[in-house]
């Protein structure tokens, strides 16, 4: 009885030992996980959830795919869109520029009939003649010209567009039409308009005789401060309106921390705010030094014949003296002048870009 009993206790535990075998391998082929012999019976469902993760996983990254495609294919579309939109107006100043261009450099080598009309050839004569004493004294009175309008309109529009930009509020906007509204009127009548302001019996100069700074024997016309405050006048809205965009785009907490640590307004504006807008001052600077390189108007008008410019120069050649091609070579020499300017500030401009990428 004993060997019995010891026999059929051991068969059911073999048996039991098989059964849990063979539902273990139908609970593998079913696709759920091994329990361990320590762990709860709720802990089998949790072994199934990273399958059901990977099974949703790609679900969900085809739904994104899905919304984002229309996106890259509208910003791929916009700069193909805005390229041609640029094109036309792009190539038709382009071709203007360059057959200009083309047609005075031809001119330039040219020469004159005996009554005056330009005819095509090849006459280096006219290059030549730009090494005259009288030629250069004008281009570098024009340069210095040019020079000192960028400095004054520089120190005229920094306050200007200082007190816009960070004091004005919400008439910004108005105090900038105030700024612009007056230039829509043509350059032409303005000048004349501000050689009345500067004449001898002006109200400026009466003005400065009354308080004693002048006498009768002062002018500013027919001088060569006449000419440059004609330029200021002129083009300082130029150099006005960059500085005020890049004032506007500046942090103002720069300047907090520049009176922090500078103290005083004038050291914190010239060690805070005007490197933070120098990209607007040179673009600014540009802009007046460009026209103002080549301006005949201010030095016709408020000028004499000792201060005329290039500008004046080549008026003179086309039109008076009848000598096209070599007001052809004078244009081409200030081209290369102003060419000089517009390769240098696009230097610093990239310069600036790749410290500010940095």
């Amino acid at each position: 009885m004993a060997h019995s009993d010891t026999g059929s206790d051991t068969g059911g535990d073999i048996g039991d030992a098989r059964g849990n075998t063979r539902g273990d391998a139908r609970g593998d082929r079913s696709g759920t996980a091994l329990r361990p012999p320590g762990d709860p019976a709720g802990a089998a469902p949790e072994k199934s959830r990273p399958h059901e993760r990977a099974t949703e996983r790609p679900g969900t990254r085809t739904r994104t795919r899905t919304r984002t495609t229309p996106r890259i294919r509208t910003r791929a579309r916009s700069p193909r869109l805005w390229t041609w939109l640029l094109l036309p107006g792009t190539l038709w100043m382009t071709g203007f520029l360059l057959a200009s261009l083309l047609l005075v450099a031809t001119l330039a080598l040219g020469t004159t009939d005996p009554l005056g009309n330009p005819r095509f050839g090849f006459n280096p004569d006219n290059l030549t003649a730009l090494a005259d004493p009288a030629y250069r004294t004008v281009l570098l009175r024009s340069l210095g010209y040019a020079l000192i309008t960028c400095l004054i309109c520089l120190v005229v529009a920094y306050p200007v567009a200082y007190a816009i930009a960070l004091r004005g509020g919400r008439f910004k906007n108005l105090l900038i039409a105030a700024i612009v509204v007056p230039f829509f009127a043509n350059y032409l009548v303005r000048m004349y308009g501000w050689s009345v302001v500067l004449s001898d019996d002006g109200p400026l100069l009466r003005a400065l005789r009354s308080v004693g700074i002048a006498d009768d024997g002062t002018k500013i016309l027919q001088t060569g401060a006449g000419v440059i405050a004609g330029l200021v006048y002129g083009f300082v809205v130029f150099m006005i309106i960059p500085l005020y965009a890049a004032m506007e785009r500046m942090d103002t907490s720069l300047i907090e921390a520049g009176r922090d640590l500078y103290g005083g307004p004038l050291r914190t504006f010239l060690f805070v705010t005007v490197p933070a807008t120098r990209q607007g001052a040179a673009a600014g600077c540009v802009l007046v030094f460009l026209p103002a390189m080549g301006d005949f108007v201010s030095a016709q008008l408020m000028g004499g014949p000792d201060q005329i410019m290039i500008g004046n120069l080549i008026q003179d050649k086309f039109f008076q003296g009848q000598n096209w091609p070599l007001g052809s070579a004078l244009t081409m020499l200030l081209m290369a002048v102003l060419f000089l300017g517009m390769l240098g500030y696009l230097r610093r401009a990239r310069k600036d870009e790749a410290e500010a990428a940095r």
